[in-house]
């Protein structure tokens, strides 16, 4: 009953935060009605447009990247992580080939939210690395990476950012054409990847479009350069065959075949399949569609030589058991449903009214050869109804309402968490003031949340308020310097409340704490966007003080074999900076040349003056580009550091560069609807390491990679 009343309070309040913005709608004129983004947003031919909620009617704290077309066929990859990783501020959490999530800022987990066309992935991915995300890039027509606080529209522990992933299966644009049909293919040397996906959107007439895609993915196991452990790794198994040479000399001899292992990185080969189907009505004030899909995906998950899957240390810890067990995979289905509506007015207070939700039937195994050793089931709902208010003056912005709800059950030996519901609620407005060329701008969310395991008798429910502002200056030029404030409050996840028992992909033993508090973080972020002289500059320094920050601390102890970790909280700190420079260097006859820099860098700290583990090292890159009106061609260079800024049992990663290059091609003049892509990535075969990777020390990045793609839209 309690819970009710805080529905109905909640629902209350909205109406309330409508009533605020009176004074602005007092302006209102006839005639004004403003159209979405969404409605305006043309998915076959025009220009690209941010369509997350809000992010496309005001310029919310102004912390957005969208990857499509071109670039984001270039780095099409079969998980979400990969294709994101070498924007600045982005890494991948790299578990392996079928498995990576995107890391932004230096955050992961569940401080990065994955959306479909803004409603979460609903998947198992935040709740262990070696768990893909449940978002098939071959389906997906762009992606945008928000960072900073605009984040809040989509949930208070979205603190490093969200990335949003636009799939069109529920259509939002009448073709021109009495077919459309995309169609994507793409082949690599490394893993032998053959890939391919297609979509087609059929008007029916009276408003209504019918959407279909389809995609297949194959890979063998990866292709890397030079040795597959790291040096730390590999004087340990050298180390432990010396030992082992007397007693039992062919275990030895074993040992010293895997120290001295490289080439090819076993039980890395993937296969994934997906196929969806939606429908929309598109009328001239309203819009109500809904699409269901179904993925597939089956994967190799490497493990650390000398350890069984479920057992003995972990990737950072000495100590490797003997037991062998058969290759470890993971084989993952989703069935999801999503619908979308929306209803646009030509006066009155409101502009439009639209709402979002996605349900998922969700399920994957743990393989151990062909023992199955857990599985894990998740069903869950989100959904959300935004008011976006007609723009007054200088006055415009969106509030709305949030819903969400999980049950995730894990079934087998190695189920590190008990079973367990999340369910949340909450509110949240964004404004924005526009005064001349400067313009201030906040947002606030509410967010009721409950995180119950009945079988352990353990339950929690928390409030969590957070606020940004934000004010910025545009000058004549188009140069906007900004700077933003936030104060944001992260309910824990029931992983961190609960969990008590081995965490197979972490090789740990993971003990919860069900009295952790809130985390809390003051957050500050400055910005210069726009162009100086023939530059395009984009500069971001941030920084988060954190209260409560929830981690996971090495222990003395063991259990079963596996060193103890227990979530605990401290103080801690991330401060970091994101910088591009574009930098024209001529044009003559139709062709232009122009380079490209950029670097990023996140240091974090605890209170007690230890790094906060796994932080991805500071890495610059550059790019010279050539082009003329259909052909594109690249040489990037991207070098990470070294990371010695380790915490307690993490291995350090040394620093390596990759070198790369595509030639982009559109043989069709005056016709951007096919485009062929030729490349060489890591041109010189580079042994490198992600350093927020647990597997790094014997999962290396993929060696010389020659990979041919072609897009075409009709």
């Amino acid at each position: 009953m309690l819970y009710h009343a805080r529905i109905a309070i909640l629902a209350s309040t909205t109406i309330a935060s409508l009533a605020l913005t009176a004074p602005a709608l007092a302006q209102e004129r006839a005639g004004d009605a403003q159209p979405s983004a969404q409605a305006t947003d043309d998915d076959f031919h025009d220009s690209i447009v941010v369509t997350a909620s809000g992010i496309g009617r005001i310029d919310f704290l102004a912390g957005t990247t969208v990857l499509g077309g071109t670039d984001l066929q270039r780095n099409l990859d079969g998980q979400i992580g990969e294709v994101l990783e070498g924007l600045p501020g982005v890494s991948a959490s790299g578990f392996a080939p079928g498995a990576s999530r995107p890391i932004l800022r230096g955050f992961s987990g569940d401080r990065v939210r994955v959306l479909v066309d803004g409603i979460g992935a609903i998947d198992a991915s935040n709740d262990s690395a070696d768990h893909a995300v449940s978002v098939d890039p071959l389906t997906a027509q762009r992606i945008e990476v928000l960072r900073g606080p605009a984040t809040l529209l989509y949930g208070s522990s979205a603190i490093g950012g969200a990335v949003n992933v636009i799939d069109k299966r529920i259509p939002l644009k009448l073709p021109d054409e009495p077919i459309h049909v995309d169609v994507i293919a793409s082949a690599d040397s490394a893993a032998n990847a053959r890939e391919a996906g297609a979509s087609v959107d059929v008007p029916l007439g009276g408003g209504f479009v019918v959407h279909a895609d389809g995609s297949w993915r194959k890979t063998d196991d990866l292709h890397v350069a030079g040795p597959l452990l790291a040096d730390p790794l590999r004087i340990e198994v050298l180390a432990e065959a010396a030992e082992d040479e007397a007693r039992d000399p062919d275990h030895a001899a074993e040992l010293r075949a895997l120290a001295d292992a490289q080439g090819i990185l076993p039980d890395s080969a993937t296969r994934t399949h997906s196929a969806g189907a939606g429908v929309a009505w598109l009328g001239g004030k309203a819009d109500l569609g809904v699409s269901v899909s179904y993925y597939d995906t089956y994967y190799g998950v490497p493990t650390r030589p000398g350890v069984s899957h479920a057992h003995d240390a972990g990737p950072d810890e000495p100590g490797a058991g003997e037991e062998e067990e058969g290759a470890v995979a993971i084989d993952l289905q989703q069935k999801r449903a999503d619908l979308r509506g929306g209803l646009r007015f030509d006066r009155g207070p409101l502009a439009e009214v639209r709402t979002r939700w996605g349900y998922s039937d969700y399920e994957h195994v743990e393989l151990e050869g062909s023992e199955i050793g857990t599985r894990f089931l998740v069903d869950g709902i989100e959904g959300r109804l935004e008011l976006v208010q007609r723009q007054r003056g200088g006055w415009s912005g969106t509030v709305g309402a949030q819903y969400f709800r999980r049950d995730l059950e894990a079934i087998g030996a190695e189920a590190f968490v008990p079973a367990n519901r999340s369910e949340n609620a909450a509110l949240f407005a964004l404004q924005e003031i526009a005064f001349g060329r400067a313009t201030v701008e906040f947002a606030g969310r509410f967010e009721h949340g409950k995180a119950q395991a009945p079988d352990v008798s353990l339950a929690r429910s928390f409030d969590a308020f957070s606020g940004a502002i934000g004010a910025w200056h545009e000058t004549g030029s188009g140069l906007r310097f900004g700077i933003n404030a936030s104060r944001t409050a992260r309910i824990p996840t029931p992983e961190e409340l609960f969990a008590d028992g081995p965490h197979a992909a972490t090789q740990q033993y993971e003990v919860g704490d069900p009295l952790l508090a809130l985390e809390t973080a003051w957050g500050a972020e400055a910005y210069m966007r726009g162009r100086v002289g023939p530059l395009d500059l984009s500069l971001t320094a941030y920084a988060s003080w954190f209260d409560d920050y929830v981690y996971l601390a090495a222990t003395n102890e063991q259990t079963d074999g596996l060193p103890v970790y227990r979530q605990q909280q401290q103080d801690a700190t991330y401060k970091g900076f994101e910088a591009e420079a574009t930098v024209p260097l001529g044009r003559a006859d139709g062709f232009s040349l122009s380079a490209q820099l950029q670097a990023s860098y996140t240091r974090a700290t605890l209170g007690d003056g230890t790094p906060v583990p796994r932080i991805p090292p500071m890495s610059l890159g550059g790019a010279l580009i050539g082009k003329s009106d259909r052909v594109e061609a690249r040489v990037e260079i991207d070098w990470n550091s070294a990371q010695r800024r380790t915490a307690a049992y993490e291995t350090g990663t040394e620093s390596f560069a990759m070198v790369d290059a595509s030639v982009a091609w559109k043989p069709m003049r005056g016709n951007e609807n096919l485009s062929i892509i030729a490349a060489i990535e890591n041109a010189f075969d580079a042994n490198g390491r992600r350093h927020a990777s647990f597997t790094k020390d014997f999962v290396p990045l993929a060696g010389r990679n020659f990979k041919l793609s072609a897009r075409l839209s009709l």
